[in-house]
Formats: C-alpha cells, structure tokens, sequence
C-alpha cells in the first residue's frame, strides 16, 4: 500500500522563525506545509493571510497546503491562489457557491479541496467529491492546536475513503486534528493519504527528529 504522508502545520511553528522551522522539516523529508489561514470569525482565532503565504512561497519550494477558515472564501480564493498556494481547501460550512469556487481554484493549476468540521456527516460530501483534489477531514473542531483527536473521526475517513473510491478513486484524504505518533498508524490504515500534524512535530525541542519518528511509523504501517 502507499505510505501515507505527513504534513506539519506551521500553526504551532515558531511564527518569529518561520524560515528556519520549515527548512528543519524540509530537510527532513517533508512534502507539504499545512497553513491554516483563519479570520477571528468563521473560527475564534485569528492566524496568518495572504502577505505571509506569499513570503512562505519565496523561502519554500514545498507544496504549500492551505486551508480557509474562514467567511467567504469564495471572495478570497484568487487572491491566495495568486499568493503561491499549491492547494487550496475551503470549508463546507462557509462557502456558498461550492462548486463554482472549486471550478475557481482548479481552472487556475491549484488543487481543490473541500474541508468538514466534526459535527458533518460524510454524505454531504457526495454532491462535489468528484471535483475535488482532495477532501479534509477535520479531527478536532477547527481553530486552536494541540486538540484531541476525536475518535468517531476515524469512521468518518472510512467513509470517506468509501465515497471517494466509488466517484473519485484518485482524490486524497488529509485529516487534521490531535494527530501524534500514537494514533498516525490508525488514522493512515483507516483511508488517510495525508496527515497534518502540528503541535506533535513543533511542540518539541526538535521538530526534524519528530517529523522523522512519525514518518518511519508511517513507513512501517505501509510495509516499507
């Protein structure tokens, strides 16, 4: 099986020394930087924008993995896609016009993503899976770090895993929340390609090493 991948979230990186936390996990092996990009509205917390993910882009040849929490993304979406970003997620809840803003994101070479919070079923999901680049399952209610993963989350990836193999073989499953070195082998064996993980990989004194201990789990699980 294919070994599912790890995606730290600067969210809980040192946000003084951006450059230098990314380079630790970038020369570690990372692929992607997960950026959440939250208003202080559609979530109670307020992070980063579009001036920083543009300074992200030129420090980073990463694949930059942006998720919107945030009120009207569809107003937002070209602006962020004209900031660098590599994916771009926006939330069930928030959009209005869903389809279209995925049609936006994706004319323009950027991945589509459709992100849902805890309390929504995988059904609602159905109508524009077959759009989507990926789909993101959020573990803990959106908008702080260091939650616990909610464990009925781990049915909801099989699910999902259930929907997209039947429309969209080829789309991705990120989940985020409460992801550590403890629950990653389960999350990636219920269907998860990619995993974000924050405070587990920069919360320590040593955010390569970290990166690296999850990653060789995740090696294992796959057979590798």
């Amino acid at each position: 099986m294919a070994k599912a991948r790890i995606a730290p979230s600067i969210l809980s990186a040192d946000f003084s020394n951006l450059s230098r936390d990314i380079g630790l996990v970038e020369d570690a092996g990372a692929e992607f930087i997960h950026v959440d990009v939250m208003d202080g509205h559609f979530v109670p917390n307020l992070t980063i924008g579009i001036p920083v993910i543009k300074s992200l882009r030129k420090i980073t040849s990463l694949t930059l993995d942006v998720h919107l929490m945030i009120s009207n993304p569809d107003a937002m979406v070209s602006s962020y896609i004209d900031a660098g970003a590599d994916i771009i997620t926006v939330q069930y809840e928030a959009s209005c016009h869903l389809h279209r803003t995925l049609d936006e994101i994706r004319k323009n070479g950027v991945k589509a993503a459709r992100a849902i919070n805890p309390h929504a079923p995988v059904h609602l999901l159905e109508e524009v899976a077959p759009y989507c680049d990926m789909i993101l399952i959020m573990s803990v209610n959106p908008g702080f770090g260091g939650q616990a993963f909610i464990d009925s989350s781990l049915e909801k990836i099989r699910k999902a895993r259930r929907l997209l193999n039947s429309c969209n073989p080829r789309g991705l499953i990120e989940v985020d929340g409460g992801i550590k070195i403890d629950n990653i082998a389960e999350v990636a064996d219920a269907g998860a390609d990619i995993l974000v993980a924050g405070s587990a990989v920069f919360g320590g004194e040593d955010p390569a090493s970290e990166f690296r201990r999850m990653d060789s789990v995740l090696l294992k699980q796959a057979g590798l």
